[in-house]
């Protein structure tokens, strides 16, 4: 038979030779730590053994009769003491004489006869090998300490070499230690006094005290950026200086600290949420990258979640007003610590949405919303925006939106309207719908093993199947979320805005949320399901009857209006009339002064109740709202006027026959009735858009061209027509173009450039003759004197 063949493979001479010397530090090590424990035992003994000897001289026992009586004073009273102490043997009973007799012999080895050798113990004592144990050490007693010599060089003679030494100077340690003590006294006697620093003095070493402490900061931060999974361990260093306590310069390098932290956590943290590790993958052996990996984000995470404790704890403070008991920072300097705690977590939330966490900072930021100082009210509101502005997916979003609601409600809407108009930056423009939900983001799918077989033949096939494997290593790369979720997500953040809204519109119809409110149901009008249509289109209607409401706020809820009516509300048969009766009748409450900003609302009403609802508007209708925009635009500033002659220039291009306005003939029976305020019954086909001319003499260019423009019928082609830049942009582009929000002629007036210099008017040549000469007259006059009696004219004043 053959032998069966070993399957075991001999280790190579490089493997043997690799764990020989393995092997053989290890040997070494655990010689040596023996020795080093074996010397640690025995200096531990020596130091004991050192002790108890010390112990015993130092214990020396009293003796029974002083030869040399130092102190007879002291001796004498001892001894009256004792007397009165004492009881006379004829007080004392026999048993109680016999029992001090007997303690008498039984005294001590100092106490007793040493002459008599009876043994005091007559019995043999238990244990007595314990005994026998320690009587076999032998005594030490106290000898001079042997002397140590120090060996020299050698001397050569003839006879030889000769061995020189010199014995080693003994330092008494005990007489080194009581010196010691004596001068530690002196030492703590003698201190410098405090010096007095000025003014100027302490400015300087204040900030040479800063820059020292810039430097630590920088130089820690510079470290962590080189190498974060090595430096790791030097974040807590660094958020150690959270801490600092000297008073000079406390409050400056903690917001320096709370500054540098906030961007190192920006730039070292991963672009994904890092998990905690199960039991399984903690006991599990993995590779020394993936150990470094591992220590690294557990460490991140923890300073990470310890700044953020920080941060609101710094936050807390201030709003309570608490002082610390090492009071270093005081109470005007918490509120710019707040301040710049505060824009730390709003950047962090902007920056860190994907990253643990999160939720917290949210649950800080919300409330500081509503805050009474209004800089950190703006700085998370500002940041909730940003944050909406940028989250495609909604994740984030969502999480805000639910916090914000729950707080809303929670102070029983007693909020800023500020915090509700975040809610206008978010990224919403299509929802869930529940027909649509089968057919939304369909997955790929890609070909089985028979079919490929079937149709493809065997080159096909490999083709096809590498180009599979890279299609879903793409994806994989990718992480695209599938627009189903996304879908999900903004539906039900859509939900969560509007429960808000509705809630505000039954119970607080007097807030100051209320224009919030009707501003974005607005812009997301169009989002509502229809079944909600009617019912909010009768609550709208009954706000703007109610008279409660400013002239802005009742704009927003024509606008909302229109825009529910505009997306799924063309399938329902409503006519909103009251709205555009009411918009017409507020169209002249606009004018140059404080509600000039409303004409931006108006522009946009405008645009969804005549342009996009073209089929549903009447041509008394459109011709009404012509007539009385030109004559609206006679009295309000530059850029609404562009605005304004913008729209009708789109209406006469949406309406064709509207054009008989440019015309003096009336067309049908009746007079136009300019006071009426329904645009149907105003006869406005019988009168003529004089008020073109009047514009055409505007100071303004830009009126001047769009009214001179609308007079020769809004022509698309020749001389009359507008230049690109104005033709091209919307009615409310223009008002925000040629705004007159700074304070500045827009566009800037051209300066004259005439090289004739005329001549220039002084004094009385800018004067009429016939002013002159009444100014002429009165100041030749005499002025009489005559005595000035006030209360005369007063009396007869007040009957």
């Amino acid at each position: 038979m053959k032998a069966k063949r070993n399957k075991k493979q001999v280790p190579s001479f490089r493997k043997l030779l690799k764990t020989s010397k393995v092997k053989l530090e290890n040997k070494l090590k655990n010689k040596q730590f023996k020795q080093q424990s074996t010397l640690k035992k025995y200096r531990k003994e020596q130091r004991k053994l050192r002790q108890a000897v010390k112990d015993a001289v130092s214990k020396k026992p009293i003796p029974l009769e002083d030869p040399k009586e130092k102190r007879p004073g002291k001796r004498i009273e001892r001894e009256e003491e004792e007397e009165e102490e004492a009881l006379p043997l004829d007080m004392m009973d026999e048993d109680d004489l016999q029992l001090m007799k007997d303690l008498g012999q039984r005294a001590s080895f100092l106490t007793r006869d040493l002459s008599s050798s009876e043994p005091v113990h007559a019995r043999k004592r238990k244990h007595e090998h314990v005994i026998d144990k320690y009587e076999k050490i032998p005594r030490t007693l106290q000898t001079a300490p042997e002397k140590e010599l120090i060996h020299l060089l050698p001397i050569k003679d003839k006879s030889g070499i000769i061995p020189q030494t010199r014995e080693k100077p003994v330092i008494d340690s005990n007489q080194d230690e009581e010196d010691q003590e004596e001068m530690e006294p002196e030492e703590e006697i003698i201190e410098e006094p405090i010096k007095e620093l000025t003014l100027e003095e302490h400015l300087i070493e204040r900030k040479k005290k800063l820059q020292e402490k810039k430097m630590r900061i920088a130089a820690l931060a510079s470290a962590i950026l080189s190498d974060p999974e090595s430096n790791i361990k030097k974040l807590k260093e660094l958020r150690s200086m959270l801490m600092e306590q000297d008073p000079d310069v406390a409050v400056t390098v903690r917001k320096l600290v709370i500054v540098s932290l906030m961007e190192l956590f920006k730039d070292i943290t991963p672009s994904y949420k890092i998990r905690p590790l199960t039991e399984a993958e903690k006991s599990t052996k993995i590779r020394k990258e993936t150990q470094k990996l591992r220590e690294f984000e557990e460490g991140l995470v923890s300073q990470y979640k310890f700044y953020l404790e920080n941060l609101e704890q710094i936050v807390k403070d201030w709003k309570q007003r608490k002082l610390k008991k090492s009071n270093v920072v005081s109470l005007k300097a918490y509120k710019g610590l707040a301040e710049v705690a505060v824009r730390s977590l709003c950047e962090l939330l902007v920056a860190l949405p994907h990253f643990n966490f999160h939720n917290n900072i949210i649950v800080l930021i919300v409330p500081l919303m509503n805050d009474m100082s209004k800089l950190i009210s703006e700085m998370c509101c500002e940041a909730v925006k940003k944050l909406f502005k940028q989250d495609k997916l909604g994740q984030a979003s969502l999480g805000v939106i639910k916090v914000i609601s729950g707080f809303v409600k929670g102070r029983n809407y007693e909020v800023r309207p500020e915090m509700l108009k975040t809610f206008l930056c978010l990224r919403i423009k299509e929802v869930e719908v529940k027909k649509d939900t089968e057919d939304i983001n369909k997955q790929k799918k890609f070909m089985t093993f028979k079919e490929k077989r079937k149709t493809l033949s065997r080159m096909q096939r490999k083709w096809k199947k590498a180009e599979e494997k890279l299609e879903r290593e793409l994806r994989e790369a990718e992480a695209s979320e599938s627009t189903e979720k996304k879908l999900k997500l903004h539906t039900e953040t859509l939900n969560i805005v509007f429960v808000t809204y509705f809630r505000i519109l039954k119970k607080a119809q007097r807030s100051p949320l209320l224009p919030a409110v009707l501003e974005g149901l607005a812009k997301f009008a169009h989002l509502i399901n229809v079944e909600f249509f009617d019912d909010l289109l009768v609550v709208l209607h009954s706000l703007i009857e109610s008279g409660d409401l400013s002239y802005q706020e009742s704009l927003h809820c024509v606008q909302t209006a229109f825009h529910v009516l505009s997306g799924q509300g063309d399938v329902l048969n409503i006519d909103p009339m009251k709205f555009y009766t009411h918009l017409y009748k507020t169209l002249f409450k606009l004018h140059a002064g404080a509600t000039n900003e409303g004409v931006e609302i108006v522009l946009q009403c405008l645009d969804v109740m005549l342009t996009k609802r073209r089929k549903q508007v009447s041509q008394q209708r459109a011709l009404a709202f012509i007539k009385r925009l030109c004559t609206l635009a006679l009295h309000v500033l530059p850029n609404s006027s562009i605005g304004i002659l913008a729209t009708n220039r789109i209406l006469m291009h949406t309406f064709p026959k509207t054009d008989l306005l440019l015309d003096n003939e009336s067309q049908g029976s009746g007079v136009f009735l300019p006071e009426l305020d329904e645009p149907e019954y105003c006869n406005a086909q019988n009168t003529a858009l004089w008020e073109l001319h009047v514009l055409r003499r505007h100071y303004h260019p830009i009126v001047q061209r769009f009214a001179a423009h609308l007079i020769a019928g809004a022509p698309s082609e020749g001389s009359e027509a507008l230049k690109p830049e104005l033709s091209r942009r919307s009615a409310a582009e223009l008002f925000e173009a040629y705004s007159m929000a700074a304070m500045t002629f827009n566009p800037p007036v051209e300066s004259s450039n005439s090289k004739r210099k005329d001549k220039v008017l002084q004094g009385d040549s800018f004067l009429s003759e016939e002013i002159s000469q009444l100014i002429k007259r009165h100041c030749s006059e005499v002025a009489t004197q005559s005595p000035l009696d006030f209360t005369k004219y007063l009396e007869t004043s007040l009957r």
